[in-house]
């Protein structure tokens, strides 16, 4: 409805079409490291790396290993509201198929002014 008042429709964030978008965006992402969210903490699980699209899933790949990879038709994602990172939940198939939480938090560049 917020969204309404300003004249954008709000998209779906449960849509394949939305996950799919979402995916290509995030794909090449550098991380600065990533967190696993549990019940009871957030604790960092890897550092440098980046965000790949790889066939139909999404790698969170550091610390030189595949911390994290899910389907992208099947993931929730969602970037944090600083635009600092992104929060990927669902199934992990790279570790037995474990419903997981990660945040994967950006590295930003800057650009040379030469």
């Amino acid at each position: 409805m917020f969204g309404r008042l300003f004249g954008r429709r709000r998209k779906n964030e449960n849509s394949v079409a939305f996950r799919r978008e979402m995916a290509k965006k995030l794909d090449g992402r550098h991380i600065k490291y990533v967190t696993e969210r549990t019940d009871s903490d957030d604790f960092v699980i890897g550092r440098d790396g980046a965000l790949i699209v790889k066939d139909d899933c999404l790698l969170v790949y550091s610390s030189a290993n595949v911390v994290f990879r899910g389907r992208i038709d099947e993931l929730r994602m969602s970037e944090l509201l600083s635009l600092d990172g992104v929060i990927i939940e669902g199934s992990d198939i790279e570790h037995d198929g474990r419903h997981r939480k990660v945040i994967a938090y950006y590295t930003y560049y800057l650009k040379s002014t030469d």
